[in-house]
């Protein structure tokens, strides 16, 4: 009967919620609390809207510049009833990045927080725009909470394409196509639910930016199991904290950083915690082991991308036993470690390339090379080595900084490292290592590199440690080590 009324599109997920009870709470941001009856109710006269003042109509491209709040959401749900594309567009993006996307995807459509309109009307972008919040002027949340009217019945349209433009911080954007099919997605879907044990579970905080392939992907999942999702459009760790124990959150969606940030804050607050689903970047084993001594096995590592979805999930139990491991392939996916075109065996590092039913449908070929170095072991673990433009030729060694990451921070005056190489005219590159201490922690060079040549090979050994005050990251959370490069130590 949905099908029929509104085609297959995301608002097909509101007929999964019907039976389990419509008051039940969908979303909750900082401007308030919505239930599903009312969440379906305004995405459905947001869509009939959008349609009648706006033209949108399947086919047109319909980008989407927002943080996580609840106009977004009913934003992607109304263009998805409508069947235009759904381009989600990096908050972190600059000018010069923004102009170039307006360019090249000629954007028929433009949905944006009040804070980005600078930004825009500096830009070449000409066609219509609304804005997701404003008190006074029509917006996402004026519209889709308006008095009713009679509005022509919408047809039945599928879902176009969600389209991620990946990269959009550092490089050049990557244009990452999916298409919503519920059969799909079965397979990513159901690994969520029994791994992550999902549906034992009632509050769900994302924590991660929905513009993210990682953070759509887990905010459709618990609508689609009637959960109560919490978000904010900012992570901040005071308030991420306040709102895990406001809510007695359950689940949480992070990237490593932001755990490291919560539990540095306040580890009490996070005591309602059952399911931790760290994403995004690498999780370093030091990190694993203060999560575990202080909440108990609440922590899961995920391992997808973009381009290739959901691929690997570790549990809490897999951590125990190997705590620098991604986990174990979900079903339904093929994943080989490839070296010069060849795939190679347990133990050999090598490229990961990921063939699914469920990846971008953009890509050309029918495996997709993830640009992530790693290698599988006897028992059907993955392990992350860096990515391919991480690795540093030394001296004719092979060298990935994760594991010299790694080893200098299970230093207890280490908080965080970066290793990167440095030309040289005689090694080719030398590796230099920028290390963050804990704000209360003294040490000298000559004492750290003494410590570390105990627990790596010789031809890991940096060349030269600076100590800097704090690293740099992404909007994503991920090291950000094109600054590294530039940073400056501190003198002393």
């Amino acid at each position: 009967m949905a099908i029929r009324q509104n085609g297959v599109n995301l608002m097909l997920l509101f007929a999964l919620t019907e039976k389990t009870g419509g008051q039940k709470i969908a979303l909750v941001d900082g401007r308030g609390t919505i239930n599903y009856e009312e969440l379906k109710k305004r995405c459905e006269h947001l869509a009939s809207l959008l349609a009648e003042r706006y033209g949108i109509v399947k086919g047109h491209k319909v980008a989407f510049f927002c943080k996580n709040h609840a106009s977004f959401v009913q934003g992607i749900f109304a263009v998805s009833r409508l069947g235009a594309d759904v381009y989600l567009l990096n908050c972190a993006m600059s000018q010069q990045q923004f102009d170039r996307l307006v360019q090249e995807h000629l954007f028929d459509f433009l949905i944006y927080d009040e804070e980005f309109r600078g930004l825009i009307e500096k830009s070449s972008y000409q066609h219509a725009k609304l804005v997701s919040y404003h008190e006074t002027q029509e917006s996402i949340n004026r519209l889709s909470t308006s008095a009713s009217h009679q509005k022509a019945k919408l047809t039945a349209s599928s879902s176009g394409k969600i389209v991620l433009l990946t990269g959009g911080t550092t490089g050049k954007p990557k244009q990452v196509i999916h298409r919503p099919s519920l059969f799909n997605f079965l397979h990513p879907f159901a690994a969520l639910l029994n791994r992550l044990q999902l549906p034992t579970y009632n509050t769900a905080y994302i924590a991660t930016p929905i513009y993210h392939g990682y953070g759509i992907a887990v905010l459709l999942s618990f609508l689609a199991l009637g959960k109560k999702v919490v978000m904010q459009e900012n992570f901040d760790a005071k308030h991420a904290c306040a709102l895990i124990r406001q809510h007695q959150v359950e689940v949480v969606t992070v990237v490593p950083l932001m755990v490291h940030k919560m539990l540095k804050h306040d580890q009490e607050a996070l005591g309602s915690l059952a399911c931790i689903a760290s994403g995004g970047a690498k999780l370093n084993p030091v990190l694993v082991s203060e999560v575990t001594n202080h909440l108990g096995n609440v922590l899961y590592n995920l391992y997808g991308t973009s381009e290739a979805g959901l691929n690997i999930i570790a549990t809490p139990e897999d951590l125990y036993d190997h705590p620098d491991t991604l986990g174990k392939a979900i079903p339904g996916n093929r994943l080989q470690v490839v070296m010069d075109g060849k795939e190679v065996g347990p133990g050999r590092i090598g490229q990961f390339c990921i063939r699914n039913t469920w990846s971008m449908k953009n890509s050309p070929d029918l495996w997709i090379e993830t640009g992530d170095m790693g290698y599988r072991d006897e028992n059907g673990y993955y392990f992350l080595c860096g990515r391919t433009d991480d690795l540093i030729i030394s001296a004719g060694n092979n060298i990935y900084p994760s594991e010299i990451e790694a080893a200098l921070c299970t230093h207890p005056s280490v908080e965080d490292v970066a290793v990167i190489g440095v030309d040289d005219v005689y090694a080719g590159q030398i590796l230099k290592a920028y290390v963050q201490l804990y704000s209360d922690k003294q040490m000298t060079e000559e004492a750290l590199l003494s410590w570390l040549r105990t627990r790596v090979a010789t031809y890991q050994i940096p060349r030269e440690i600076a100590f800097v005050k704090e690293l740099p990251y992404t909007s994503l959370g991920k090291l950000d080590r094109k600054r590294v490069q530039s940073m400056t130590r501190i003198e002393g």
